[in-house]
Parts: structure tokens; sequence; C-alpha cells
């Protein structure tokens, strides 16, 4: 009979502990939404603060993030064809496979961001802050074609971001 009340006891204290230790983390992400796998084209993000948001997947066509803080957000396989990024910050952002793709990266910052197997076909890329980001070497060959400027913001010139010759 002891046992089983010990028992009981050390499942209630477990039981309990769980249930703490899973309330920290949920209001750590209180200000934060999750949009991963949702179509969010032609929204409106402008200078909104969305650190730390989940974009996994998403669809953002044409949607205006300019502006916008996206720092340490996660783009996985996103897709902004045709968006707005001009001056959003992505700084430590982890945005692998994603679709830049005729976007507007005007005085954008991607500082320390993980952007491999992500593409910037036709992408608008001046001024915007490539300093210690993990690019394609192919894709920064085709970003070097048409780079100029200095980001507004960090004062770093593109082409120097991206290492051009």
């Amino acid at each position: 009979m002891l046992k089983k009340r010990i028992l009981v006891f050390v499942l209630i204290l477990t039981v309990a502990g769980l249930c703490l230790m899973n309330i920290y983390p949920a209001q750590a992400q209180e200000n934060t939404v999750n949009y991963t796998l949702t179509n969010l084209n032609d929204r409106d993000f402008s200078y909104q603060d969305l650190h730390g948001t989940s974009f996994a997947g998403a669809t953002m066509w044409g949607a205006n993030f300019q502006g916008a803080n996206l720092q340490d957000t996660i783009i996985t396989k996103g897709d902004f064809l045709r968006a707005n990024l001009r001056e959003a910050d992505f700084t430590q952002t982890f945005a692998d496979r994603v679709s830049f793709d005729e976007t507007d990266l005007t005085n954008a910052i991607f500082t320390d961001a993980m952007l491999m197997s992500s593409t910037f076909r036709n992408a608008e890329v001046t001024g915007t802050d490539f300093s210690g980001a993990m690019v394609d070497r192919y894709q920064i060959k085709l970003m070097c074609k048409t780079a100029s400027g200095k980001n507004s913001i960090t004062g770093v010139e593109t082409r120097e971001s991206l290492g051009c010759s």
C-alpha cells in the first residue's frame, strides 16, 4: 500500500514538473505567430516586428515586408516571389531553399543569415548587406552582375558584402 502511494506521489510530481516546464517556452514565444505552410500572398507586414517568427514553407508572393524586423526567423522553403523586402532585416535568419526571385531587396540586411540553396533571380540588390551570410557561389555570381550601392542602415557596400571582384 505504501509503495502504491509513493508511486502515485512520484507520478503526480512528474506530471506537475512537465506541465511547469512547458509553460515557460509558451510564454517566451507569446508575441510570435507561426506562419508555417500558410498562404500570405499580397499581405502587408510592413514595419512589423516579426523576429523569431516561422515562415517555413509559406507562400508570400507580392507580400509587403518593407522595413519589417525578420531577425532570427525561420523561412525554410518559403517563396517571396515579387515581394517588397526593402529595408527588411533578416539578420541571423535561417532561410535555406527560399525563393527571393524578382524581389526588391533594396537596403535589406542579411547579416549572418543562412541562405544556402536560396535563389535571387532578377532580385534588386541595391544597398543590400550580405555580410557574413552563407550564400551559394552561383547565386553570388548572378547577384554580382547587378549589385550596387551602400546599405543606408549598416553603411556596407553590397558588392563588398557579397565578395564581388
